[in-house]
């Protein structure tokens, strides 16, 4: 979203704390009471609600990989010398990493951001539940959609925009992948004002803003790329329930040990209800649970720790100004198949 929109939506929200009635005002006051686990006071925000407001980055989980390796089980967690040893993996890339820098030759490895030795690394799998770590088989009608969410990964013929995912095209990384981490370009940014949280994204530089207010959902045959987002607190959890998705995105882009992206179809019934629990000044509990029964045979929950770090920055994604890629690729397509010939010369340098 551009910072000049998001600064407007700041701005008439805040205007709106000035009429605060007496009943928010009753509310507010007993919110002043919540406490994090260790009886230490809740940071609340001006209009008393909790406070979740700061930059809080996944980059740690990269690592973390969406299904559990089958030989965990349904264990959460590393031992001390599996940690270890993937601890080692993770410094032997970022060494390679550091001499791609030194010897100012990057390869593609380079652009994958480098991973913190943290307790979040400790988990087998970013999903817990199912118990064993792992997305529930597709449904006979999910298994039916899977060629239509196909995108330049695992597509060979290209005629138009239309046979490329939205990723590909920059319209959107989509829910719920937008809250998982990538290899790059993991910020997640939650900013405040009365009646709205909003969750910005680094990915693809999209914002959500949830209202808090307590107004009705959208009309269900109203249908968006990210769906509509409502949101309530839970005491101190911030409980966000998302529906009315158009069902043009896949589930999960990436993320999946063997799979590739387009291979987990969703539609327009998806719901994902997150819970934002800030647990200390540092760290948010993070929980996502994706309901899609058209496509899967069950739910599925993902859960990690957010850290607060106040020095992230987000860098531009860049991803449509002057991308050609798409272009690229039809013609490229096109041109093996004998259509058209090559729009210019390929060189074999």
């Amino acid at each position: 979203m551009n910072e000049r929109i998001l600064a407007r939506v700041l701005l008439v929200a805040s205007a709106s704390l000035a009429t605060i009635t007496g009943s928010e005002l009753a509310v507010a006051q007993q919110r002043e009471a919540l406490t994090y686990p260790d009886g230490t006071p809740h940071p609340m925000t001006p209009w008393g609600d909790p406070d979740l407001q700061g930059m809080w980055p996944i980059m740690h989980l990269f690592a973390t990989p969406l299904q559990r390796n089958p030989q965990y089980g349904e264990r959460r967690f590393l031992t001390d010398e599996e940690y270890e040893r993937a601890q080692q993996v993770l410094e032997s890339r970022d060494q390679r990493y550091h001499e791609e820098i030194q010897s100012g030759r990057l390869g593609m490895g380079h652009w994958a951001e480098s991973t913190t030795r943290t307790p979040a690394t400790r988990l087998t799998s970013l999903i817990s539940y199912p118990p064993n770590g792992r997305l529930p088989d597709l449904t006979p009608r999910g298994e039916e959609l899977v060629p239509l969410f196909r995108s330049d990964d695992t597509r060979d013929v290209f005629d138009s925009p239309a046979d490329f995912d939205a990723w590909d095209r920059c319209i959107t990384r989509g829910l719920p992948s937008s809250m998982l981490p990538y290899n790059y370009n993991n910020g997640i940014r939650i900013m405040q004002a009365p009646g709205y949280v909003i969750i910005a994204l680094e990915m693809i530089h999209e914002a959500r803003i949830v209202p808090v207010d307590g107004r009705p959902p959208l009309d269900p045959e109203i249908k968006q790329w990210m769906g509509e987002s409502r949101g309530y607190w839970d005491g101190a959890t911030l409980v966000v329930e998302t529906t009315n998705f158009n069902g043009k995105v896949g589930m999960v882009i990436v993320g999946i040990p063997g799979g590739r992206r387009g291979d987990t179809p969703t539609t327009p019934g998806m719901k994902i209800t997150e819970r934002f629990t800030r647990v200390s000044d540092t760290q948010i509990d993070y929980e996502m649970t994706v309901e899609d029964l058209e496509v899967m045979t069950d739910k599925w929950t993902v859960s990690y720790p957010m850290y607060l770090d106040p020095d992230y920055k987000f860098f531009e994604y860049a991803c449509h100004e002057g991308n050609t890629a798409v272009r690229n690729f039809i013609e490229a397509s096109r041109f093996e198949r004998g259509l058209r010939p090559a729009a210019r010369p390929v060189s074999t340098d």
